[in-house]
């Protein structure tokens, strides 16, 4: 059987991977696919502990969190077109003011 420590290397990593990405990359829909891993490291702790607790919850947190992150997918991906609407493009740096 796969330990505790498997799991929480694997999402140790994964945040990693995310953070870098959020940290080095201009495109937004690189931003958001770093979000998602980051999202998808903690749902991965969750469930090592759940599985290591024996216990249910984490997997119920878990289906929460994957529910939140399709939601914030949706909300995101509408930003990103507004932003590439307006400014013809979807770097961040790019809106340096809120307004048109």
């Amino acid at each position: 059987m796969i330990g505790i420590e498997h799991y929480l290397g694997l999402s140790a990593a994964l945040f990693c991977i995310g953070l870098f990405g959020i940290l080095t990359r201009r495109n937004a829909l690189m931003f958001l696919m770093s979000v998602e891993l980051m999202v998808n490291a903690a749902a991965i702790n969750l469930v090592a502990f759940a599985l290591y607790y024996g216990t249910l919850t984490g997997q119920v947190f878990t289906l929460f969190v994957l529910g939140l992150a399709a939601a914030e997918v949706a909300v995101g991906l509408g930003i990103i077109l507004v932003l590439h609407r307006n400014y013809g493009t979807i770097d961040v740096t790019a809106p340096t003011t809120m307004r048109w």
